[in-house]
């Protein structure tokens, strides 16, 4: 049964993923009629908020796009940055978002970023600990726990992001709207590529619930 639900999960992830990718595509063709680059988009929003401490640069590659806390740098793809188009639009006012959040010490954030350092060392031997959990579940059965428990940390992080990464695109796409920087198609291109950036997250989340509760499952059944 886990076999295949990861298979339907992987497949569901594929389908998502590509219809992001064909949806920034689409939306990167949509030029926005008040001529602004992303970097632009992403300064306006940043001022309108009162914010004078977060500095805008740019990144190498593609889907790099992210917020900083440690440093309060908005950092967005070379595509983003100086794109002038409804895509560009849209993840520079998200990441925007992230910068207001973080301003206002938006709850859902403070969380998340204390859970950083945690899941830092977590990932970098939760799938070692996990194999020798299983391997040794009869000697040791206790190492399976920890591993279930580092998986648990990255699984709670996981589900923590889906309202800061909604939270960020409301108050983006509610700042393009009410401070009328996108014509109504620009708005409407806009609105759909966040929503789909969005289910990534859901479906990212969904899977480590599953995989940790498959874990849980492994252990039960050996004890």
């Amino acid at each position: 049964m886990y076999l295949i639900l990861a298979g339907l999960l992987m497949l569901v992830s594929w389908l998502v993923s590509n219809r992001l990718k064909n949806k920034f595509e689409l939306y990167s063709k949509l030029q926005l009629q008040n001529g602004m680059s992303g970097k632009e988009i992403a300064e306006r929003m940043l001022a309108d908020h009162g914010i004078t401490d977060v500095q805008v640069i740019s990144v190498e590659g593609q889907l790099t796009d992210h917020y900083n806390p440690a440093d309060k740098t908005v950092n967005l793809s070379e595509a983003v940055y100086n794109q002038r188009n409804a895509a560009a639009a849209a993840v520079a006012a998200h990441e925007c978002g992230h910068a207001v959040q973080h301003a206002t010490a938006y709850s859902w954030l403070e969380m998340r970023s204390k859970l950083v350092p945690v899941v830092s060392v977590a990932s970098s031997y939760i799938q070692w600990v996990l194999i020798a959990g299983i391997l040794m579940m009869r000697t040791f059965p206790q190492l399976l726990l920890v591993g279930i428990v580092l998986f648990a940390a990255t699984t709670l992080f996981s589900l923590i992001t889906l309202p800061v990464e909604y939270d960020a695109s409301n108050r983006a796409l509610a700042w393009l709207e009410n401070k009328q920087m996108l014509t109504q198609e620009e708005q409407s291109g806009a609105k759909d590529a966040l929503k789909w950036a969005a289910r990534t997250y859901v479906v990212a989340a969904i899977g480590s619930v599953a995989t940790l509760m498959y874990y849980v499952m492994i252990y039960m059944n050996r004890r």
